[in-house]
């Protein structure tokens, strides 16, 4: 069954969505994203692009030709992709087909809409069985 976790408290969705993919690359752990929306998908990209001086977090849209080989995917839509390991909401609402992977990460603001869209969302998975861990991001 698929693990959730919650990173609630953000002050920042896209910083905290981004720091938490760079600590998923560092560790060689693929992550897909899933950000349904033009706008935050443009925002994630742009994040990855700038987010060290150092380094470069190597990242695609998923229908690019290099996304096999690419280890963080940008995805509006998930029925044609793979099964994998991890899977990064940063849509609104329950990503379809999210059972396809072992585990999902919600990143979760501090705006009023953002934290009761993601409350519904808990209740949802706690309806369908999953256990739902947390974490506080609201004093880093």
């Amino acid at each position: 069954m698929t693990e959730v976790f919650f990173y609630h408290g953000a002050s920042d969705r896209i910083a905290a969505a981004t720091a938490l993919l760079s600590g998923a690359y560092a560790k060689r752990k693929p992550v897909t994203v899933f950000a349904p929306d033009h706008g935050v998908a443009d925002a994630i990209d742009r994040s990855l692009w700038s987010s060290s001086q150092l380094s470069f977090i190597p990242h695609c849209r998923a229908d690019s030709p290099l996304a096999a080989e690419t280890p963080i995917l940008i995805a509006d839509r998930l029925e044609t992709l793979p099964p994998g390991e991890r899977l990064m909401n940063l849509g609104r609402a329950i990503p379809a087909g999210f059972e396809r992977f072992e585990s999902l990460i919600e990143v979760v603001g501090q705006a009023t809409d953002d934290r009761e869209l993601a409350r519904e969302r808990v209740r949802r998975y706690r309806e369908l069985g999953h256990e739902v861990r947390y974490f506080d991001l609201s004093n880093r």
